[in-house]
C-alpha cells in the first residue's frame, strides 16, 4: 500500500462521547497502525468539547493510556459518512446512526457484535470484513451492548473498560492481521 492510499475510517459512538466511545477510540488507536486506520469517536447526545469522564478516564489510565486532550463531540452525517466501519456502544445507538444514514447499516456494529463476527468470518481485507460480518450479522451474540457507567460506581467503570478492552483487542488483531495480509500480498 503506497503512503498515499486512503486510511481505513472507523468511528466509535456512544451517547455523551466521554465515557464509552472515548475509551474505544484510544484504544482502537493505541494499536491500530495510524498510517492504515483512522479513528474518532462521538456521541448521540454528544457535548460539545467536554472532556472525558473522570471515572472513565482513571479506567484509561490503568489500561495504560491517558484521556489527554480529548474532547467530545456530537456525531453528524460527515463522521457516519465518512466512516468505513462504525462501532457503537449498543444497539439504540447504531439505530441513532442509522437515522442520520440508513445506507450506513451494512457498516455499523455495536462493538461486541463485531468483535464476536470478526472472530468467525473469513476475509482478506478490513473493508471485506465489515462486509462479511454485515452478511453474518445473525451469527453474533444476542446480548451486544455495553452498559452505561456515567455517574456510577468504581466497580461499573471497571467492568465497562475490560468489556470495551476485551472487544477492542480483538478486533484489533484482526484488523491488524489483515493488514499485514494486505502488505504482503501487494
Amino acid at each position: 500500500m503506497s503512503s498515499g492510499a486512503p486510511r481505513f475510517g472507523i468511528l466509535a459512538v456512544c451517547t455523551a462521547n466521554i465515557c464509552r466511545s472515548p475509551l474505544i477510540e484510544v484504544l482502537l488507536r493505541a494499536q491500530l497502525d495510524s498510517s492504515r486506520f483512522e479513528v474518532a469517536s462521538a456521541g448521540v447526545q454528544g457535548w460539545d468539547r467536554k472532556p472525558m469522564d473522570s471515572m472513565a478516564a482513571m479506567e484509561l489510565q490503568r489500561l495504560g493510556h491517558s484521556a489527554e486532550g480529548f474532547r467530545s463531540q456530537a456525531i453528524n452525517s460527515y463522521f457516519v459518512d465518512s466512516s468505513d466501519l462504525i462501532l457503537t456502544a449498543t444497539r439504540a445507538h447504531r439505530s441513532d446512526v442509522l437515522g442520520l444514514n440508513p445506507q450506513a447499516l451494512r457498516r455499523s456494529f455495536t462493538l461486541v457484535e463485531f468483535a464476536a463476527l470478526s472472530s468467525i468470518v473469513s476475509a482478506d481485507s478490513p473493508a471485506e470484513l465489515v462486509a462479511q460480518a454485515a452478511l453474518r450479522r445473525s451469527l453474533a451474540p444476542a446480548e451486544v451492548d455495553i452498559g452505561d457507567p456515567y455517574r456510577r460506581g468504581p466497580e461499573v467503570h471497571r467492568a465497562t473498560a475490560d468489556q470495551i478492552a476485551e472487544a477492542v483487542a480483538t478486533i484489533t488483531a484482526r484488523l491488524n492481521a489483515l493488514v499485514g495480509a494486505e502488505a504482503v500480498q501487494g
